[in-house]
């Protein structure tokens, strides 16, 4: 029978970052960003985000601040794995410069618009080659909601998590812009020549680290 993962997409992003992926015989499930209601804190939306969840002990698969919410939600439920992809553990694994806009709250002052329009900056930044990988990244910022992402930027740069999980995978390209890395040791797999979305543009070399994880994850699940 087919043993069921979840997967919670980047900022803003949906299933489509996943698209390059095959999970064998792993069945996936999407979690959809909701709408963020005013002010509320990253526990209280990971509550909501988990009521999409169906199984007991589940395995989550989080992208980006996809794993930040997967984390959050491994806070509130118990969970046999928790992966991550060009993510984050813990707060320190925020740019120290992301945290100080946070905390003197210059983020804001920022035009929310300007996150929505793609350059060759921004292009850089995500480390997006090739047309289809340019493509699908002006495909997501397109189609991101502005007060999500206003909401979800603020979220990032003033999240508090200081613990790193017993049952936490981490997978991350050591050309990642967005979320460089600082510690090599604490990182289980590291992609080379691979930016923020390898999930897409390295989809093969991150498909064989995931299956390793989620197969790993399945021995030492007692039920099976």
């Amino acid at each position: 029978m087919d043993k069921s993962i979840y997967l919670i997409s980047g900022l803003g992003a949906d299933e489509r970052v996943f698209q390059r992926l095959n999970f064998g015989l792993f069945k996936p499930h999407f979690i959809k960003w909701v709408a963020p209601k005013n002010d509320e804190l990253i526990q209280d939306y990971a509550l909501r985000l988990s009521e999409q969840i169906e199984d007991r002990n589940p395995i989550i698969v989080g992208v980006s601040f996809g794993g930040i919410l997967a984390i959050e939600i491994a806070k509130l439920i118990d969970c046999q794995r928790v992966i991550l992809i060009s993510s984050a553990k813990t707060k320190y694994d925020i740019p120290v410069y992301y945290r100080f806009l946070g905390q003197l709250k210059l983020h804001q002052l920022i035009p929310i618009g300007l996150f929505k329009m793609p350059n060759l900056l921004t292009f850089w930044f995500f480390g997006m080659r090739e047309k289809n990988e340019k493509m699908l990244l002006k495909s997501i910022l397109k189609d991101t909601d502005e007060t999500f992402l206003k909401w979800a930027i603020d979220a990032i740069v003033n999240w508090k998590n200081e613990k790193i999980m017993d049952n936490l995978m981490h997978i991350h390209g050591d050309l990642d812009r967005i979320l460089p890395i600082k510690n090599r040791h604490e990182i289980d797999v590291i992609i080379p020549n691979s930016g923020h979305l390898m999930v897409f543009s390295q989809a093969d070399l991150v498909n064989k680290k995931l299956l390793d994880f989620l197969h790993f994850s399945e021995k030492k699940d007692p039920s099976v």
